[in-house]
C-alpha cells in the first residue's frame, strides 16, 4: 500500500512539474566561455617578449621594452605573414633581426633583402630610442 502511494505521489509530480517547467525558458549555457577559462590561449605578444628578452639581457637596460618594440613596430611593417613570422622566429631565437631562408616559403625567398631594408629604421629605433 505504501509503495502504491509513493508511486501515486511520484508520479503526480512529474505530471504536475512537467507543464511548469516547459514554460521557464532555458538559457543556454555559454560553453565557449567556459572552454576558454580553462585553456587560456597565450598571447601572441607577450610569448615573443618571453623568448625573446633572455637574448637582450646585458645588451640593453630594458630587454622588455625593446621586444615590445620590435614585435610592435619593427615586425608590424611586414605586411607578408610569412615574411613576419619568419621575422619574429628570428628575433625570439636569436635577439636579432633574423630571417633563415628555409622559414619562408621558396616564392618568397627573394623578398627577404627587402623586408630588411623596411624594417631597419624602426628596429634601430627600438634598440636605441626605446619608449621605456
Amino acid at each position: 500500500m505504501l509503495v502504491r502511494i509513493s508511486s501515486a505521489a511520484i508520479l503526480a509530480s512529474f505530471i504536475v512539474g512537467g507543464p511548469a517547467q516547459a514554460q521557464v525558458p532555458q538559457i543556454p549555457q555559454p560553453q565557449t566561455i567556459q572552454f576558454r577559462s580553462l585553456f587560456k590561449v597565450p598571447d601572441p605578444r607577450g610569448e615573443f617578449v618571453r623568448l625573446c628578452a633572455p637574448h637582450m639581457v646585458g645588451r640593453w637596460a630594458h630587454p622588455e621594452s625593446v621586444c615590445g618594440c620590435l614585435h610592435d613596430y619593427a615586425a608590424a611593417t611586414v605586411d607578408d605573414p610569412d615574411l613576419r613570422e619568419a621575422l619574429l622566429r628570428g628575433i625570439s631565437e636569436t635577439g636579432v633581426p633574423t630571417i633563415e631562408t628555409d622559414w619562408v616559403p621558396p616564392s618568397k625567398q627573394s623578398e627577404i633583402g627587402a623586408t630588411f631594408t623596411k624594417i631597419a629604421k624602426p628596429t634601430l629605433q627600438c634598440m636605441f630610442e626605446p619608449s621605456n
